[in-house]
């Protein structure tokens, strides 16, 4: 007789590492957004979906069933084989959108094929109203790492890793640096709703009894949202400040984005034109064109300031402490970080 265990969203982020973790919706559902490390194993395909879900709304509920049933059992043996070579141990968790017909099916089948089989209970929608409530109210103990563009807040924060601190990487779970032209050399950004299923999971591997640094964003970064519970958390935990000089920031920028084709550099800067100003746009073009670098990412740089300062002023930070360095030495900005954190009891 097939045996099944269900499981709760919960479970999904306590599964054993040898569980392979089955999504077995439509590519175009899974692309959407996923579990993080689930493997799709659809049922059907985009258009057997559409048809079966049509049938469904244009005919009757059993007509659907039987339709699927042909489409599904003309498959049933393909679908035992893909299974054994993605859990070549037959140990499978298995959900569809609902936890209802999709997953049950596919779970009895591989159960049927002596796999240790898991179901969750209320499928992917059960498991995204997990994370939804998760992320809306946080409670854990952020430090916010602030400093005007080019300070270098992103190597800090990979020392701060490196001595032991906790680390929530924002833009690193973005594909995106946060600006105009952020997006270069980073891989495409997830949709938003991927971008919370993973926040959510690396928010879970942390302890909420010990400080979190995070690097002080915008809500939106490029393309996604951080949701706004979070946000808002965020946005009132205390922020250490760093204060960099001007000119030690543009070198820094230069040396960070100076690999970038020029065009590419460009097509970023005309993103910016409205909100940059038009006559600063031409200067910096016209610096580009005629090779100086440092003068366009200055022009840039001076917009950037500004952004910073009127978005951190629209923080309810608990407490605003600052830290002012010569230059970007990030080791030795990580240990008088950690330093002034244990200072004040952040």
């Amino acid at each position: 007789m097939a045996v099944v265990k269900k499981i709760e969203p919960l479970q999904l982020f306590e599964l054993e590492p040898d569980r392979v973790l089955l999504d077995v919706r439509t590519p175009a559902e899974y692309a959407q957004g996923h579990v993080p490390g689930a493997i799709n194993m659809p049922l059907f395909s985009n258009e057997e979906r559409a048809e079966v879900g049509t049938l469904y709304k244009q005919a009757n509920p059993e007509k659907a069933f039987l339709r699927g049933l042909d489409i599904a059992g003309a498959k049933m043996s393909s679908y035992v084989k893909e299974a054994m070579q993605l859990a070549r141990n037959r140990k499978v968790a298995v959900h569809c959108w609902r936890g209802g017909q999709r997953s049950g099916s596919i779970a009895t089948l591989l159960s049927f094929a002596k796999f240790d089989v898991q179901v969750l209970v209320g499928g992917y929608k059960a498991y995204r109203q997990y994370v939804l409530a998760q992320l809306a109210v946080p409670n854990h103990r952020f430090v916010v790492l602030g400093g005007k563009t080019g300070s270098g807040k992103t190597l800090i924060l990979n020392e701060l890793k490196k001595n032991g601190e906790q680390v929530l990487d924002l833009e690193g779970l973005a594909h995106h640096k946060g600006s105009a032209f952020g997006a270069l050399g980073e891989l495409p950004q997830p949709t938003v709703e991927q971008f919370e299923n993973n926040l959510c999971l690396e928010v879970s591997k942390l302890d909420p009894n010990r400080r979190i640094w995070v690097e002080n964003e915008s809500r939106n970064i490029g393309k996604v949202f951080v949701p706004g519970g979070f946000f808002d958390q965020v946005k009132s935990s205390p922020l250490v400040h760093l204060e960099i000089p001007f000119e030690v920031r543009n070198n820094y920028l230069v040396q960070e984005y100076g690999v970038y084709p020029k065009q590419e550099l460009v097509d970023s800067l005309f993103k910016i034109t409205k909100r940059m100003g038009g006559n600063n746009v031409k200067d910096a073009l016209e610096a580009f064109e005629a090779g100086d670098t440092s003068k366009a990412t200055a022009i840039a740089l001076h917009y950037y300031d500004k952004t910073y300062t009127h978005s951190t002023s629209q923080g309810k930070f608990s407490k605003i402490l600052s830290l002012e360095f010569e230059e970007i030495d990030a080791p030795k900005i990580a240990e008088q970080l950690i330093e002034l954190a244990n200072a004040n009891n952040l």
